[in-house]
């Protein structure tokens, strides 16, 4: 069983674990870190603490939010979706600076850049 790191929970929600095999459990911010933990199996849960948090990365998709990525320091992360995305990454504000809560790219974003990055190849070679 999993110790709690916070000493006061700011946020609960019920949430899925999008990494690998998805899993559904619970989400908890508090005033330490981060946690989810797996309704299922009490041994399957992920803490980060806040100052290990790089940055948050939520995919928008219209007006809505779907789900979110934390990125950590050491260069993996964790995405997750919650019942209420928009009011957890508010939550997730509080303790983390809005200039490191980014909106990822959009797939015509992504194809876009492949695009100008492949004509910018291209130029260069002929003006050689």
């Amino acid at each position: 069983m999993a110790q709690s790191q916070n000493t006061k929970v700011d946020y609960t929600d019920r949430a899925t674990s999008l990494d690998g095999l998805t899993s559904g459990g619970n989400v908890m911010l508090g005033d330490m870190a981060f946690e989810y933990y797996n309704e299922k199996n009490v041994e399957d849960y992920i803490q980060i603490p806040w100052d290990e948090v790089d940055y948050v990365s939520a995919s928008v998709v219209g007006k809505k939010i779907p789900r979110f990525a934390i990125f950590v320091k050491d260069g993996r992360h964790f995405t997750f979706s919650t019942s209420d995305n928009k009011a957890c990454l508010r939550a997730i504000r509080e303790h983390i600076p809005a200039e490191r809560l980014l909106r990822s790219p959009s797939f015509f974003d992504v194809v876009g850049a492949g695009a100008k990055g492949l004509w910018n190849n291209t130029v260069g070679r002929l003006g050689r």
